[in-house]
């Protein structure tokens, strides 16, 4: 295939984080340790050298147990966070579904808040009128839309984030354990979006802790480990190797 199938590019990228190298009981201790630069750091390496290619139209799981650098490694790729060392390239529109409901104004209705969330997708307000049922018609919440979002269940937030963020099919969809809020039916209604997604051409990057929902969505698969990539493949090979680990 064509290098200019690449999509996303990730190579050597190191992510640092300092951390506080002693307990503190509160952050009052905290901030006075702080000011007196009393207040040890040691560096913490959450991504170690991760290099890995993505093809448009791919469909990529990511595993690892809590702590690997799963989260970090999409946080990066969006451009959440920046890279200590290495390049991250993305060419084409994302649509990152991390923390979902983050983009949310807790004070805001739902209703406005879906607004708002397309505004900040880079969408007008003339186009998310136009969407405006069928977003709410997914997400199943007519009866809550002049209610706070501050007032939603983790839940109810995520399947709005999800329907606003997947109403326009995007060229890369990020996804970060979305399907792990919210009842079984709607997992699998989310499940049937994204496959039709991936039908159409979009690439999948997929973080979940369920190795079926990886092996159903995606084709191939990266185990991280301590922020290092032990293993990348198809995802049969990469998941199994995980699981039998």
């Amino acid at each position: 295939m064509a290098e200019n199938n690449i999509v996303i590019d990730v190579c050597n990228a190191t992510v640092q984080f300092n951390m506080a190298s002693q307990q503190v009981n509160n952050l009052k201790e905290y901030l006075i340790k702080l000011l007196k630069k009393e207040l040890m750091f040691q560096e913490f390496l959450a991504l170690q050298d991760v290099s890995f290619q993505v093809r448009r139209g791919d469909s990529w799981g990511i595993v690892g147990v809590n702590g690997s650098g799963k989260s970090t490694l999409l946080k990066l790729i969006c451009g959440i966070i920046k890279p200590y060392k290495g390049t991250v390239s993305v060419t084409g529109r994302l649509a990152p579904l991390i923390e979902l409901g983050a983009g949310f104004d807790g004070e805001l209705t739902a209703k406005e808040n879906i607004f708002l969330n397309g505004a900040m997708l880079g969408y007008t307000e003339d186009f998310m009128k136009e969407h405006f049922e069928e977003i709410v018609d997914f997400a199943e919440l007519w009866d809550f839309m002049e209610m706070p979002i501050k007032n939603y269940s983790s839940g109810m937030a995520a399947r709005l984030g999800f329907a606003v963020a997947t109403m326009v099919q995007p060229d890369i969809l990020i996804c970060d354990e979305v399907l792990s809020v919210g009842d079984y039916k709607f997992q699998e209604k989310c499940e049937e979006r994204m496959k039709k997604m991936l039908d159409g051409g979009t690439t999948l990057l997929y973080v979940s802790h369920s190795i079926t929902s990886v092996k159903s969505l995606c084709d191939h698969a990266l185990w991280l480990q301590k922020g290092r990539v032990v293993m990348n493949g198809t995802v049969n090979e990469v998941c199994d190797a995980y699981m039998n680990h």
